[in-house]
């Protein structure tokens, strides 16, 4: 048996047992060596059908729709039909914010590497027609400029919506369109869909959630977000296999069935090239390409990118010099931590590379004065509230707003220690992982300016 043989009986074998460990209701994984691939799954698509997860369900991949967005935006590169350094304007001149000077400056560079430095999480609702981006770019007049152009990685939603709709502009057909004649088409993808109107002609998952902390999980109250926000990962869905092959096409430079009619290799190569180098969060990768994460990891460098939708959460990793690719595929439970179990194996066994060890809190943190951290600091779906108690106790507590709200998503309160300089981490996991929280910058008083937790949240005390 050669070694991918062998991880495929490893996954018949153990993927239940980890399904139930991890409390995940349906995984699907594709994982390739050089040009051989395989593929399993197990569970159950929804807990209120019963039906079984088969290697042909398709999952929603979440944020890992944004390296798709990116892939169409750098084929109109290659056309010599964008500028990567020209400002967005040049093709969306409506584009607005209500710092006139950054929109005027923001450049399609910076949305692909999420430095542009507005709001992100912007998920206006613009309805179900194919002129929902062209609506969803009219909404953004009164969005908040947080940092200058450039200056900072901030996780931004808004701004691959923006792409998308600059892919529209210059193909003049609907986003779901271009996915699907150029790069559903070349690929050869035969399970996949660009919204739940498609999605349904497959065995399709539903996400699970937890609706209040201590709950059971219950499948999701809707399939999808809002159209508005497809380029960002509010719909895309398809199989292990299918969104394997997409990342076959960048991790073998643009070589393979259909990939001449996609990318170029250099292009290929650009999009993995470091852009911007992220806060020491450990649960994301090192820095930011043109829409890929970038991880150093121990061995060999590592490109990838994850996406969490309603109750559904994706893997993408790659290994490009080890001609390695695993895709997971989840809907629901502990999915951090079954990826790191199953991606984990599989980067071990065939590319020999490690995760890096997940961060954890300290066995004993000291006390430190939080007078650098305590505060409101906000963004348009959620507030974190810092305090610091009398015995000397830092809490954060979380306040969902807007969308997140209106779906029923429950706040909390978690204890924060000490964890690096600046940084502070929740002794209690959310979905598997202590996410780092990191303070960053001086607002004039000594006090940090952002709470970056992937997304640079601005104080909003004053």
């Amino acid at each position: 048996m050669t070694k991918l043989d062998e991880l495929g009986a490893w996954l018949n074998d153990r993927l239940p047992v980890l399904l139930s460990t991890h409390d995940v209701p349906a995984a699907a994984v594709a994982v390739c060596a050089g040009t051989e691939v395989i593929d399993a799954a197990a569970g159950l698509l929804s807990s209120a059908t019963g039906v079984a997860a088969t290697a042909d369900s398709v999952f929603q991949i979440g944020s890992i729709t944004k390296v798709w967005t990116a892939t169409l935006v750098m084929q109109l590169v290659e056309e010599g039909r964008i500028d990567l350094d020209a400002p967005l304007r040049r093709h969306l001149p409506e584009f607005c914010l209500a710092d006139e000077a950054a929109a005027r400056a923001i450049t399609v560079r910076q949305l692909l590497s999420h430095t542009a430095g507005f709001e992100g999480d912007i998920f206006t609702d613009t309805g179900t027609g194919e002129d929902c981006l062209e609506k969803y770019v009219t909404q953004l007049g009164d969005v908040p400029q947080l940092f200058p152009p450039g200056d900072l990685f901030s996780y931004n939603n808004a701004g691959y919506c923006l792409l998308g709709r600059l892919v529209e502009v210059l193909r003049g057909k609907p986003y779901d369109d271009c996915l699907r004649e150029h790069l559903f088409a070349p690929l050869g993808l035969t399970h996949a869909a660009t919204g739940p109107a498609e999605a349904i002609m497959f065995r399709a998952a539903v996400g699970h959630m937890r609706l209040a902390p201590e709950a059971d999980q219950e499948p999701a109250p809707i399939w999808a977000l809002a159209r508005s926000n497809a380029p960002a990962g509010s719909r895309l869905a398809m199989r292990a296999r299918d969104l394997l092959t997409f990342g076959q096409l960048h991790m073998n430079a643009g070589t393979g069935s259909g990939a001449s009619t996609v990318l170029g290799p250099g292009t290929i190569k650009a999009m993995q090239e470091w852009q911007v180098e992220l806060p020491d969060l450990r649960v994301l990768g090192n820095a930011w390409g043109l829409g890929w994460e970038l991880f150093d990891a121990p061995g060999a460098v590592v490109i990838g990118h994850d996406g969490n939708t309603l109750g559904q959460a994706a893997f993408l990793r790659l290994v490009p010099e080890r001609r390695v690719a695993v895709a997971l595929l989840t809907n629901g439970g502990d999915a951090y931590a079954l990826y790191r179990d199953v991606v984990g194996h599989a980067l071990a066994e065939l590319a020999g590379v490690d995760l890096p060890a997940p961060p954890v809190p300290p066995a004993d943190p000291p006390r430190i004065d939080g007078s650098r951290y305590v505060g409101v600091f906000s963004s348009r779906v959620a507030d974190l509230r810092v305090t610091q108690d009398d015995d000397g106790r830092i809490w954060v507590e979380t306040r969902p707003k807007d969308v997140f709200a209106e779906l029923g998503e429950q706040g909390d309160c978690k204890e924060l220690v000490h964890f690096a300089d600046d940084t502070l981490i929740p002794l209690k996991a959310d979905h598997g992982m202590h996410l780092p929280h990191v303070f960053v910058g001086d607002d004039g008083a000594g006090r940090a300016r952002y709470l970056h937790v992937g997304r640079a949240m601005p104080r909003a005390d004053g």
